[in-house]
């Protein structure tokens, strides 16, 4: 058995779907697939500028395809798209927690831990389930605000005296 150029794009194609595997973005079986639809024009007995003309091709349909219309059928639900960040997790309420090793306050989003610092006073040290809202990112900290909850209105100095 002689070897065949379209072996070759066989290849690579079962090596992009493989590694699909690993992303989960839909890019890389995209790119599988075309060079799968190449192996079969390369059968053909077409030259290597016209495999490299029909992968750019098929490439440049199935990408869009499988990113904008595959991918979303296999994410879940209620799911907001966005990385930490990315201002998906602003006005969300924390609870501050202390970090084991340097004992730094710091709040839990997305599962990892960022220190934080508090806008209006700069504060960077809060006790532990001390509940904050979160603002933004400055680089790797994040920036928040004390919760004031709605339903308690501020007291005055004159409510907190007893009549005699």
């Amino acid at each position: 058995m002689d070897w065949n150029p379209a072996y070759s794009w066989l290849v690579l194609a079962l090596l992009l779907s493989l590694a699909e595997l690993t992303s989960g973005a839909m890019v890389l079986l995209a790119l599988g697939i075309a060079a799968a639809l190449t192996a079969a024009v390369t059968a053909l007995g077409l030259t290597l500028p016209w495999q490299m003309l029909s992968m750019a091709i098929f490439a440049g349909v199935l990408l869009p395809l499988c990113v904008m219309v595959i991918r979303p059928r296999f994410s879940p639900r209620g799911v907001a798209y966005g990385t930490t960040g990315t201002g998906v997790e602003k006005g969300n309420h924390y609870t501050t927690l202390r970090r084991d090793f340097d004992d730094a306050t710091g709040i839990k989003v997305n599962g990892d831990f960022y220190r934080l610092r508090d806008l209006d006073s700069g504060e960077t040290e809060f006790p532990t389930g001390t509940t904050v809202v979160f603002r933004r990112f400055e680089g790797t900290t994040a920036l928040v605000t004390l919760h004031q909850p709605a339903d308690i209105a501020p007291q005055d100095d004159n409510s907190l005296r007893k009549e005699p």
